[in-house]
Order: C-alpha cells, then sequence, then structure tokens
C-alpha cells in the first residue's frame, strides 16, 4: 500500500504544508442552512481519509463520520481502484452532525485548517487526483456557504498562495472498506498517523477548544 510505503519514509523527511493554517481562521460570515433541522450531512475531500475522519470524530456536535469516496460512481469506488486516480473519485469523508450544536459554516472551519487548500492534487505526502480538496455541496445553502467562505479567506489572504479548493456538487457518496474505518483511532502508533494526521486533532483541540470533544465517536459504536 503506497501509504504504508511513504509512512516508512516520514521519519526522515515528512513535507510540511506549506501554508497549513498555522492559528485559527475567521469564522465563516455567511452560514446558511441547518434552520430547524436536528440533522444535516457534509461531504469532504481533504487528503488521505483517516486523518480527516479522525479530526471530525472528535468535533462536538458531530453524529458520524465515515470514510469514503465522492466524485466518481459506484462501480469505481474501491479503494484500490480509486487509488489509480483514474476514477474521478477523491478520499472524501461523510460527516452528519447538528447544525444546532455545530453549523455547516464552523465544519468548513475546521476543515480548513487542518489540510492546505493551495495545493492542487495532493496533501503532505499523498498525491493525485484522489487526494483533492474539494467541498461537495448537498444543496444551494451548502454551496452558498462554500464559496463565500471561501471567498473570505481569499480575501483576508489567509494564505499565501490561491485557494484551490473545488466546491462540486453532491452526487453520491460511496463508503469505503470495513478497514478504513475508524482506522486513526484503531493504528495510533503508525508512523503516518503520528506525522500526518494526530497533528491535526491537536491543532482541533488548540485552536477551537469549544468545538473538541475529548471521546471521539466512531463508526464501531454504531
Amino acid at each position: 500500500m503506497l501509504k504504508q510505503l511513504l509512512a516508512a519514509l516520514a521519519f526522515v523527511a515528512a513535507p510540511a504544508l506549506a501554508d497549513e493554517a498555522s492559528h485559527p481562521l475567521p469564522a465563516p460570515a455567511l452560514d446558511a442552512g441547518g434552520a430547524g433541522a436536528s440533522s444535516e450531512t457534509a461531504v469532504l475531500a481533504g487528503g488521505c481519509f483517516w486523518g480527516m475522519q479522525g479530526v471530525f470524530q472528535h468535533v462536538a456536535g458531530v453524529k458520524r463520520v465515515l470514510a469514503g469516496y465522492s466524485g466518481g460512481g459506484a462501480a469505481s469506488a474501491h479503494y484500490e481502484t480509486v487509488g489509480t486516480g483514474t476514477t474521478g473519485h477523491a478520499e472524501s469523508v461523510e460527516i452528519v452532525f447538528d447544525p444546532r450544536v455545530v453549523s455547516y459554516g464552523r465544519i468548513l472551519q475546521v476543515y480548513f485548517s487542518v489540510m492546505d487548500p493551495t495545493t492542487l492534487d495532493f496533501q503532505g505526502p499523498d498525491a493525485g487526483s484522489q487526494y483533492r480538496s474539494e467541498i461537495f455541496a448537498a444543496d444551494d445553502a451548502q454551496r452558498r456557504t462554500a464559496e463565500a467562505y471561501i471567498a473570505q479567506l481569499a480575501a483576508a489572504h489567509v494564505f499565501s498562495a490561491p485557494i484551490v479548493t473545488r466546491v462540486g456538487t453532491l452526487h453520491g457518496f460511496y463508503a469505503a472498506e470495513g478497514y478504513h474505518q475508524d482506522y486513526l483511532l484503531n493504528h495510533p502508533d503508525q508512523p503516518y498517523i503520528i506525522i500526518n494526521d494526530l497533528p491535526k486533532i491537536a491543532k482541533l483541540k488548540r485552536f477551537y477548544p469549544a468545538l473538541y470533544r475529548d471521546r471521539p465517536v466512531t463508526v464501531a459504536q454504531r
């Protein structure tokens, strides 16, 4: 597996995310959607789904996070096939959350804080279109919030390079194979996880303590 090979090299040279946020990001000025609802779903791609799942499992108000694939068709939604970079899929997470506790905009605030939105088709040691950053909007309200927040961050020059994160339309999400679910929680001592993903959870806790919960929601307990 490519990630395992990269993990073995990570101790020698772990590439930093040059434009990963080094301080809390401003809250979204526009945060539409979720009015009166008790549940909403966000689908986000931001590099390896192990780390993205691990981060959002620690966000207060999140009910469930699945690792999976979005952007392509059902027939190609398999790890080895997606890994070829030819399927249109990106490694993604499906986040089911209570908008009365955490809004869609705040979900995006965390998302932009823990990945580099200025790199095209790679995050950290992982390269290929399957590791791109993309927001898969489920409706017009999510699209407006995402597009407005990207424009807000760009206008504030939060990152030193242009934001290349895409805002696409959600056409489907396909859960990844069982061994990928709760991967970070099950393998906290793996070098790849230690170097690339645990710092993201530490950043969530440091930047947004009101959003952080120590006990993560897991797929296994569902």
